[in-house]
């Protein structure tokens, strides 16, 4: 189509087929240049949102382009109705996943990170963030995502650095950060701490090992039989525990029993977090190793020994033969000593859950090491206030439960991580282990009146990538430097993001902003579901069922494909199996459906459902959509003269009545749905809006009279326009390029669909009134009730019929006689002038509101459609009463396989509804 302001952007100059990629090609370079995605007038109401930064790791996949879309929608539907829109963009470093990615990424040019320093390493992570961040920029732009670019941030940029080493220095010295040595996830491959979201745990079949621990003074029979399914941390052991109110072990409590294959002896205590009826109720203790040990230590006041490297494996503790051994390698031969020393009792098989990294693939140690932690329990009271008071609300609204559990259970954060790649922590330690925090070298000193004598080494771990994360929404917005521009902006509208972070990152922004500005940063907080693949499997690269946007938008051979989803898998061994699968499910590779039906179908899978399984198929069926709408399109100005003037009103015909009120509807619903974030709900009222009533009726009752009426015409291409304007936020593309067509028929039309206004209810009010179009809504249940008695007879549509009105109100013939032009088209009917059918006519009653109608036929054509009805009705008796004498056989139904059986009954069934439906149908003609 062609652009006056853009005729080189141009790429359907034909304007005969849609091609989604020659529509999407352009528009995006245009609505840049233009400027369309800078703020506008300052005066409106604001409205700013903010992106949930993806990780700067490669590419985005189809979770972030259903969060995309839905943010998307909302940003343009604001714009529309005029408000000073920001959406802030940007991406999260994201610690582990990208030094991984960066390491790989090494491994591939031959360069083994062992051998360059820290400083060199890190020049070699940002050469990879700058290849990345562009390629996930790029694909957000294909999106079509409505951003402005000169705003896009970074947690690791200058600013950003800035604030979170004052942010730390300020909770350090109000004493909400600390170090200390606890118990945390240690990945032994990764040699990091990892938070909870980082662990997956598996169901593993394993073994229960039961092990005596004999008491310190009797013989090696008589002690205490604990159940463990990890025996090789045993010599991290400092007590056994019971329940208090177990009469089984009462003797016990007190008494020190031995340790197997050691010297040591330990407690038997009593803790409530025993179940006496796991096991034999007895439990080793083993803080160190243990997240429940941990805390039963912290109670009973427990020493707190590591039995287990950083790397995994067993240290001096253990005997000198499993020394240096990992957890696999040792538990085995542990296992055999036990039981040739007779402690072990017995084994047996158990299902557990285990966990393990879900970058590395390691099981998951608790270790206990130094670490630095923020006391979030200080922050939570007023992140969970401001949720019951209402200043933040949760939509769906059960999700404030699961915000409140994790804040009320709440405990201290490991905001360390031993990396290099992230924000390196403001604290320096003296020859002595002294402690320093202050922003930089300079300042320690001047802060703790430091001379140059005294040597000072920084922190070597960095901030967990949530700690600079949560304060996205404030740093991003200019706080805590550019406070005026920070206050038009803050707080800001929604967050969009899924239920997997309200602990990891909504929290944390809540705790924080209440912190430090005293106010929330987002009113509302929309709770997305979690896009699952058709089978209902949770999207993973390790599983190989990702699916990437860009190519559901453009398509992919299978081949490449198959490239995409087996290359640089950390877990190399799951290549064959995700070739398998790939190639069941994709045989063909992937289809190109572009991006405004991709962006349609994500947003009408946005309910307010847990799980989305996306469905492929829809795809098309919205792809269809578009192709609807451009051919519609393209019908309305084939109906337009070549001296059609610009128009601002529409000219109140019956049918341009009906329609304006079907949009008034849909008008006021799709506003109800935006604000309740049921953008499925939305989806839905626009396709039944296009698809039926503007294609299927407005465009079939406008062509009765288009011809030559200037009415009719303005109509047309007013209805159109609106209906452009109100599906602009879910396919931008499609609508832009049909707007640059129709805005050359409308007075004062923008130049960009963008920076038209959203229809106003008050524009239809003086247009049409209810009398007008429910003229239209009574021609409408005529056509349908014709249509429906030619389908029961068995009529052909396009054969003619007499259509007689026998009885009911004046008011009602006169309607009829009014749209008889209308019957004609649309039912293939004529209207007869006299109520007396005549003496060779046969008639079928219709019953529309109250009024009885008769729909005449041709008596000889009629006896030839009984003839047909007959004979169809003998043959399918004839069948059915065949399958019935088969199936009433016991033997048969004995002996078939069940799914013939099966078979069999389901033909029974139709054979029996297509006879009831040929038998109402004959009755009928009789």
């Amino acid at each position: 189509m062609k652009d006056d302001n853009s005729s080189d952007l141009s790429g359907s100059k034909s304007f005969k087929n849609y091609s989604p990629y020659e529509v999407e090609k352009h528009w995006y370079q245009y609505w840049q240049q233009q400027g369309f995605f800078k703020l506008s007038d300052p005066k409106a109401p604001s409205y700013t949102i903010m992106i949930p930064p993806p990780n700067v790791t490669g590419s985005l996949h189809i979770g972030h382009a259903f969060q995309l879309s839905i943010m998307d929608a909302l940003v343009r539907f604001h714009k529309l109705h005029g408000k000073n829109v920001l959406w802030q963009l940007g991406t999260d470093h994201a610690g582990i996943a990208t030094q991984l990615v960066a390491e790989n990424w090494l491994k591939r040019q031959n360069i083994d990170r062992s051998t360059l320093s820290r400083e060199a390493f890190l020049d070699k992570v940002w050469e990879w963030k700058e290849y990345s961040s562009t390629k996930i920029t790029d694909q957000q732009k294909r999106l079509g995502i409505c951003a402005d670019w000169d705003r896009q941030r970074f947690t690791l940029d200058h600013g950003f650095n800035q604030a979170v080493t004052d942010l730390f220095v300020r909770l350090y010295d109000e004493k909400i950060i600390y170090r200390g040595k606890r118990l945390v996830n240690w990945d032994p491959v990764l040699q990091t701490a990892v938070s909870d979201l980082e662990v997956i745990n598996e169901d593993t079949n394993g073994q229960l090992y039961y092990v005596r621990y004999p008491l310190a003074e009797g013989s090696d029979a008589e002690g205490v039989v604990v159940a463990t399914t990890r025996p090789e941390t045993m010599f991290g052991d400092v007590a056994v525990a019971v329940h208090p109110s177990d009469p089984r072990y009462a003797k016990f409590i007190g008494c020190s029993l031995r340790l197997p294959l050691t010297e040591r002896l330990i407690p038997v205590i009593a803790d409530d977090y025993v179940d006496p009826e796991f096991g034999t109720g007895a439990v080793k203790i083993t803080p160190a190793h243990d997240f429940n040990d941990y805390q039963v230590g912290l109670r009973h006041n427990l020493e707190m020994p590591s039995v287990l490297t950083k790397l995994g494996t067993l240290n001096d503790l253990a005997p000198a033969d499993l020394v240096g051994l990992s957890v696999s390698e040792a538990r085995p031969r542990l296992v055999a000593k036990l039981n040739e020393g007779g402690w072990l009792v017995k084994q047996e098989p158990h299902q557990l859950k285990v966990p393990h990294g879900d970058r590395s693939g390691a099981v998951i140690e608790p270790m206990l090491t130094d670490q630095w932690f923020l006391a979030a329990t200080k922050l939570a009271p007023a992140a969970k206030e401001a949720v019951v008071n209402g200043d933040t609300r949760f939509i769906p609204a059960n999700w404030e439960k699961t915000y409140f559990q994790w804040l009320d259970n709440i405990q201290d954060w490991c905001i360390s991580r031993q990396l290099w790649w992230g924000h390196r922590i403001p604290a320096w330690y003296d020859d002595s282990g002294n402690i320093y925090v202050a922003k930089d070298e300079a300042a320690v000193r001047e802060k703790y009146h430091l001379n140059s004598s005294i040597q000072l080494k920084q922190e070597d771990d960095v901030l967990d990538t949530w700690f600079s994360s949560a304060l996205w929404p404030l740093v991003t917005l200019g706080w805590p430097d550019k406070l005026d521009e920070f206050k038009l902006r803050y707080p800001t509208a929604v967050l969009v993001t899924g239920f997997d972070i309200i602990f990891f990152w909504v929290a944390r922004m809540m705790m924080m902003a209440l912190h430090l500005v005293g106010k929330v940063p987002f009113f509302d907080v929309y709770i997305t579901g979690l896009i699952r693949d058709s089978q209902g499997q949770k999207m993973s690269k390790s599983k190989g069922n990702v699916l990437d946007p860009m190519d559901l938008i453009d398509g992919i051979s299978l081949d490449a494909l198959l490239t995409k989803r087996t290359s640089y898998l950390m877990q190399e061994h799951l290549a064959k199996k995700i070739a398998e699968q790939t190639k069941r499910e994709f045989p063909s590779g992937i289809e190109g459906y572009g991006a405004d039906a991709l962006r349609f179908t994500l947003c009408a899978q946005a309910s307010m459902s847990r799980d989305i399984n996306f469905d492929m198929s829809r795809l098309a069926g919205y792809r269809n959509l578009g192709t609807k709408l451009w051919n519609a399109t393209r019908f309305v100005l084939m109906q337009l003269p070549k001296d059609f003037k610009p128009v601002a009103k529409i000219a109140p015909t019956p049918a341009t009545c009906w329609m304006v009120l079907e949009l008034t509807k849909s008008v006021k619903l799709i506003e109800e749905h935006f604000k309740t974030y049921r953008f499925d709900l939305a989806t839905q009222e626009l396709y039944n809006l296009i698809w039926q009533r503007f294609c299927d009726w407005y465009l079939e009752l406008a062509k009765v009279e288009v011809a030559a009426n200037l009415a009719v015409q303005a109509g047309l291409v007013i209805c159109l326009s609106r209906i452009l304007i109100m599906l602009h936020p879910f396919m931008p593309f499609l609508t832009e390029e049909l707007w640059q067509e129709v805005r050359n028929y409308l007075a004062d039309a923008p130049s960009s669909i963008m920076l038209a206004k959203y229809p106003q209810l008050e524009e239809f009010k003086t247009a049409c009134d209810e009398a007008a179009a429910s003229k239209i809504k009574w021609l409408q249940e005529v056509v349908l009730a014709v249509r429906s008695a030619r389908s029961d007879l068995g009529l052909a549509p396009q054969q003619r019929l007499q259509l007689r009105f026998v009885k009911g109100e004046a008011a009602q013939r006169e309607q009829l006689l009014e749209l008889t032009s209308y019957l004609a088209k649309l039912a293939r009917v004529e209207l007869a002038s006299d109520v007396a059918a005549s003496d060779n006519a046969v008639a079928a009653t219709l019953v529309v509101n109250g009024a009885e109608l008769a729909l005449e036929l041709d008596a000889d054509a009629f006896s030839k459609e009984k003839d047909r009805l007959a004979s169809e009705l003998t043959k399918l008796t004839k069948e059915s009463d065949m399958l019935s004498a088969k199936l009433n056989n016991a033997e048969y139904c004995k002996r078939a396989p069940s799914e013939i059986v099966q078979r069999d009954r389901d033909r029974l069934a139709l054979l029996q509804t297509k006879k009831s439906r040929l038998q109402a149908a004959l009755n009928k003609a009789k």
